[in-house]
């Protein structure tokens, strides 16, 4: 049966209608948080199949997306059936040989991706939201979203166990930089991104914490996955690959952070030092110029242009420094080609990009999981959009509900790099979350 898609006259907020389906595993939220580089929010449930794991996931997602039945709605909707999900950092072990000595000790899958012929879509812009779904299964779909909520059992409060605790200490991170610097002098790397993780022990619904720290961090492609295993939290501000149905790609990164200040004229001060910083505008260009190669890879010849260059890009917590690469590509069947051929994104490796995933490999204690990987959605008709997944944690539980919540921050590392502000710089990145969670949700000791 073909798919559908029909307006519905619904007004409630998008995290309030995720609360209908936030344990079901696999539902998936795309959110903008309101955020103005924004347009559409999404939920995604009940995926038709799953991919976890593959050694060639881009050819699997490829021949799933041709099992779709054909789509015959408004032509305009963003997702008209599709895949949508979640890519860790370790899903490039299937597209490059690395090695293996970071410790992989989160026992999630490589990748959480469905094949979804149902969603929720809301246009932020005229606030219009649409239901899609197989013709046989609207009216029963319609009812779930339009009835009234039914409180659900009462779920265990969200609450930290123990403090974080990061696996390098500042000595740890001292010897890693030293590492690095010895590494870029050699020649094998002329940036080389280097993350420490913090971890607390947890209890109760993850949701709760989510929607605390979509609050402080209003970010633009931020996210929510319930797993079976554990949930994914994104509060991410970077895009990753844009494509739009005749195949115009974009692609943002971020390189060069500085954080925010209360006295407002401190906090513009800051922001211009990091647009006129060399050093900042070095790492960011080293980045634009390997997603220029990597996009070069499928697009057409010369489409591939950098339109915007250091640009200034505020969020509560930091400043970034945010260039925007753009390129064509000859046919939108070759997206999901296109988003293997440049992931992870170098923004959060280094470049070149594989010498610097060995190097992080060796440095780094644990495996990434889903830091730095990605989330999003590729559409059967063309369009797509992903995310780098920075600012991210990874929920892991046991039958008994308790688990762990691991935070991640980094940064790029070149020559004239200095070690303290670095590793300031971690905490940086970090200061809307892991300190708003321990100050609503405890351990008191902390």
């Amino acid at each position: 049966m073909p798919l559908y898609a029909v307006q519905l006259p619904i007004t409630d907020s998008f995290s309030a209608l995720f609360c209908r389906c936030k344990d079901e595993p696999m539902a998936l939220f795309l959110d903008s948080c309101e955020h103005a580089a924004g347009q559409w929010d999404f939920i995604f449930r009940q995926p038709q199949l799953v991919v976890t794991k593959s050694k060639n996931w881009p050819r699997v997602l490829e021949r799933a997306l041709q099992t779709l039945p054909n789509y015959q709605g408004p032509p305009r909707l963003p997702f008209q059936g599709g895949l949508a999900g979640a890519w860790s950092y370790d899903a490039g072990r299937a597209l490059e040989t690395l090695p293996t000595a970071a410790h992989a000790d989160i026992e999630l899958p490589e990748l959480c991706v469905g094949l979804y012929t149902q969603a929720l879509m809301r246009d932020r812009k005229t606030g219009k939201t649409w239901l899609l779904a197989p013709q046989e299964e609207l009216e029963t779909l319609k009812e779930f979203w339009l009835s009234p909520s039914v409180a659900k059992p009462n779920q265990v409060p969200f609450q930290l166990l123990t403090s974080w605790q990061s696996n390098m200490s500042a000595v740890d991170y001292a010897d890693n930089f030293a590492r690095v610097q010895s590494y870029l002098r050699a020649g094998d790397c002329y940036q080389i991104n280097l993350a420490q993780r913090f971890t607390s022990l947890y209890e109760g619904d993850t949701w709760q914490a989510y929607e605390l720290l979509r609050e402080h961090n209003n970010a633009p492609f931020s996210a929510f996955m319930q797993l079976e295993q554990g949930s994914l939290l994104s509060l991410s501000p970077e895009r990753f690959l844009a494509i739009d149905e005749l195949g115009n790609v974009e692609t943002k990164p971020i390189k060069g952070t500085r954080p925010r200040a209360a006295n407002a004229q401190k906090d513009r001060q800051l922001a211009d030092e990091l647009q006129h910083s060399s050093k900042d505008r070095a790492e960011n260009v080293m980045i634009v110029d390997l997603l220029r190669n990597d996009l070069s890879r499928l697009c057409l010849p010369r489409s591939v242009k950098v339109p915007k260059l250091f640009a200034i890009e505020s969020y509560p917590a930091v400043h970034h420094l945010v260039s925007t690469v753009t390129g064509k590509l000859s046919s939108t069947t070759q997206n999901i080609q296109l988003f293997a051929a440049c992931f992870p994104g170098g923004s959060i490796t280094g470049a070149p990009k594989i010498r610097a995933m060995e190097i992080i490999d060796e440095l780094e204690p644990h495996r990434r999981s889903f830091y730095c990987g990605s989330f999003g959605y590729f559409s059967q008709h063309g369009r797509a959009d992903t995310s780098i997944a920075i600012r991210t944690l990874v929920a892991t539980r046991s039958a008994d509900q308790q688990g762990a919540l691991h935070c991640w921050a980094g940064g790029g590392l070149v020559a004239d790099s200095d070690c303290a502000s670095e590793y300031q710089e971690t905490f940086d990145k970090v200061a809307r979350i892991t300190p708003v969670l321990t100050q609503q949700f405890g351990p008191q000791s902390s």
